[in-house]
């Protein structure tokens, strides 16, 4: 999963909800530093953490501009959050009782008289309305301008060695508003940068995959290498196909026929409709039909260089590809972002639901939970629960960095998989033997070792942490009301005695040595561009492939799933679920050989070769039962049809 707050990430291996009746603003406390006037409710976490009084370098000058987003709390924020628990809960009576997004929109959207009340207090202020939607109001002008209208001091604090902009206490807005606004986004910019329309690049340089591989797990070892774990090991799969992975989780006869599915990345591969076809036709899966696959696209693009528009064109054509190739009948819409910054991701998702694009929607991109604000993860879950009210379920990627200590310097997990109203999707190791039969799956967590120089050991055995699922304890979202009883207690309350948000929630395929084969549109070397194919990974596989599922589950049921996971844990113990470790059915490590190009595209430059053990995902392990990991595990052949009606 690549990921950037500023410029959120996209996931491959080469993503702080409110409680789940949160939602309404905490009203009739006085902002602390306001003047003397009209009662104003406080904002609240809309003061970043990072903007403290030793960080602070002074007051940001009156004229300076500042671009903002006021959300919409809507007409019941909290009826919102509650309707869509019930709706989501088997066990309630209201379980699946969705409205139409026209329907969510009359009872819990804002009103007009709503917007109107809004739109004048920021214009009587001083700000320009710039853009106004289903769910906020945008606005630019001066710095003097927002001070009024939010009741705060800008002020210039320094962040990781730059300097940026940010309120010096929370955010308000007038109580007379009786709690329209929900949260204020943009009074920070760290590092939110203004960008001219921008024209996409060209794909990236060519990737390939050396050889030799195995077709199934284990059917070529390599004999002539030094053994590792006491060993010979078997070569990684040139990349499993769609066949392989229908068989391996339970797929049977269902094709998500008459299922709707979306998928949201940033910008948009200009060979998206070619490749994702001619995939297809050379791997067995059903051919594409006519207005099977949509893009909904935005006007322009921004920010092309700053979030490497061309690296995010192999993620949106693995997830197409992968979703196709577990569910070939249902249809699929690419929703693509004008960047890679959470405004315009948000504004993505909302397309979904303002419009009810799809009923299941994958999501391959993320970021560390430190780089999220509680104004955001506000934002971001009043789209989720839209979304669960319509009858829509969100699925994003857990990360590829495991505990992220590696790449971040904090045990910590990723969001927006740490919403509660999201599935959190971990990843695995996959390993599918002759037939196409299912043999095990581990954790994902890759350590890597190379062969030393004379070719008679591995360098270092098992070598260093290279890659692996993203999972743990959130340090801001309190635990959901489905993880209870499923999730240990040490787990949960790893941060906080009185429980918090684990992640994932289920898991599917996602290492990049036990990967999916993807096909795609690459600049080669000449310059000429050109369709080929590699193995891939990441919780990026994991959620599409989720997502496939889910769509397979969606047909058995005959209706929406909606948001999913009290469902996948009513089901928690039971024979839907692969319940992964890290030793299946043996004591012994298991590992594979990988052999690389050194220029990733040909042997002209030499090749690397090194062994990848399974099953060591940095400090999370995939154990019996619920795990960090895995979640409660993986789908196995039943779970699909756990859903069909009796």
């Amino acid at each position: 999963m690549r990921s950037n707050r500023a410029a959120l990430r996209a996931a491959t291996s080469l993503a702080a909800t409110l409680p789940l009746l949160a939602g309404a603003l905490a009203f009739g406390i006085p902002a602390a530093h306001a003047a003397p006037g009209p009662a104003r409710d406080t904002l609240t976490g809309t003061r970043p953490a990072w903007a403290t009084a030793k960080a602070d370098r002074g007051a940001t000058a009156d004229t300076a501009p500042v671009s903002a987003r006021v959300y919409l709390a809507g007409r019941d924020a909290a009826g919102l959050a509650a309707y869509a628990r019930a709706v989501s809960d088997p066990a309630s009576a209201a379980y699946g009782s969705y409205l139409s997004a026209a329907q969510a929109r009359a009872r819990f959207g804002a009103s007009p008289a709503q917007v109107a009340a809004v739109k004048a207090w920021l214009t009587g202020a001083g700000l320009k309305v710039t853009a106004t939607t289903r769910r906020y109001v945008a606005v630019s002008g001066e710095v003097a301008a927002a001070e009024k209208a939010f009741g705060t001091q800008l002020h210039n604090y320094t962040k990781s060695g730059r300097t940026y902009r940010a309120p010096s206490a929370s955010a308000s807005a007038p109580a007379g508003l009786d709690g329209a606004v929900l949260t204020v986004t943009g009074l920070d910019n760290a590092p939110h940068r203004a960008s001219a329309k921008e024209q996409l690049p060209p794909p990236d340089e060519v990737f390939k995959n050396a050889g030799p591989f195995s077709t199934y797990h284990g059917s070529k070892v390599a004999r002539d290498l030094p053994k590792a774990n006491g060993k010979r090991l078997p070569y990684a799969v040139r990349g499993y196909t769609g066949r392989q992975l229908r068989a391996a989780y339970g797929a049977g006869s269902r094709t998500g026929k008459g299922v709707r599915i979306a998928i949201t990345d940033a910008y948009a591969s200009p060979t998206l409709a070619y490749d994702v076809a001619t995939y297809a036709r050379k791997h067995g899966d059903a051919a594409w039909k006519t207005g099977q696959l949509r893009q909904v696209l935005p006007g322009d693009y921004t920010r092309t260089e700053e979030c490497g528009a061309a690296g995010w064109y192999g993620e949106e054509t693995l997830d197409v590809e992968a979703v196709h190739a577990l569910a070939p009948a249902a249809d699929v819409t690419y929703v693509g972002a004008a960047s890679c910054y959470d405004d315009d991701l948000l504004d993505s998702l909302g397309k979904i639901v303002d419009n009810h694009l799809a009923d299941i929607v994958s999501n391959s991109w993320g970021d560390i939970e430190a780089n999220q604000t509680p104004d955001l993860a506000a934002a971001y879950d009043q789209v989720f629960q839209f979304g669960a009210v319509e009858g829509i379920g969100f699925y994003f990627s857990s990360g590829d960095d495991g505990d992220e200590v590696a790449s971040s310097g904090t045990k910590q997990v990723d969001t927006p998989a740490n919403s509660a109203w999201v599935t959190a999707v971990g990843g695995t190791s996959l390993a599918v033997g002759k037939g196409d039969s299912y043999l095990w799956e581990t954790g994902w967590g890759t350590d890597k070792a190379n062969l030393s120089a004379d070719g008679r050991s591995w360098t270092d055995f098992p070598g260093a942490f290279t890659s692996g699922a993203g999972g743990g304890t959130s340090r801001t979202v309190p635990q959901p009301y489905y993880q209870r009883k499923v999730v240990p207690a040490a787990l949960a309350r790893a941060n906080n005695a009185a429980g918090n948000r684990v992640v994932p929630d289920i898991a599917a395929i996602a290492d990049p040595n036990t990967g999916f084969l993807v096909g795609q549109t690459q600049t080669f070397a000449d310059g000429s561009q050109r369709y080929s194919e590699y193995r891939i990974g990441g919780t990026s596989l994991a959620a599409p492939v989720i997502a496939g599922v889910q769509a397979l589950a969606q047909q058995a049921r005959g209706r929406a799933l909606g948001f999913a996971n009290p469902a996948i844990y009513a089901r928690y113990g039971s024979k839907s679920y692969h319940d992964v470790t890290d030793t299946p059915r043996t004591s012994s490590p298991l590992a594979v050989v990988r052999v690389d190009y050194a220029n990733s595209h040909d042997a002209t430059e030499g090749l690397l070769t090194s062994v990848r053990s399974l099953g060591k995902d940095s400090s999370l392990s995939a154990v019996k039962g619920y795990d960090p990991v895995t979640g409660v595990g993986s789908p196995r052949p039943g779970y699909v049809e756990s859903y069909r009606r009796k």
